[in-house]
């Protein structure tokens, strides 16, 4: 028997509407709340993403050995150059995306956090 069941991911950034229009964008999904410091999203499938306020956020560095990432989003995709293109409209950043044999590549949001696009 479980002693909790998985809820949502919160990601901590400045400006949490921004970043919520963005993975609702990326994921299809919907912005199903509003509240002040805080935004939710809901993609296909009934997972759920958060965003909370951090004025004082500070986006990780990558790579750096140093001071690792902690956690990061991989996010499946049937087509990789067509995803590539659709994430940096919205406002991604390629972080590493270079070497197109992989079947990843690994972008920053509009807040500095890593998320990987991978094939499915």
């Amino acid at each position: 028997m479980p002693v909790a069941q998985f809820g949502v991911v919160v990601l901590d950034c400045p400006r949490p509407r921004e970043l919520a229009d963005f993975y609702a964008a990326v994921l299809g999904g919907t912005v199903t709340g509003d509240e002040e410091g805080w935004v939710d999203v809901e993609a296909p499938g009934g997972h759920r993403l958060a965003f909370q306020q951090a004025p004082d956020h500070v986006a990780p560095s990558w790579p750096a050995p140093d001071a690792p990432q902690q956690f990061h989003l991989d996010l499946t995709a049937p087509d990789l150059d067509a995803a590539e293109k659709e994430v940096l409209a919205l406002g991604a950043t390629a972080l590493d995306a270079a070497d197109r044999s992989r079947s990843w590549r690994v972008y920053a949001d509009p807040a500095g956090h890593p998320f990987c696009l991978c094939a499915c």
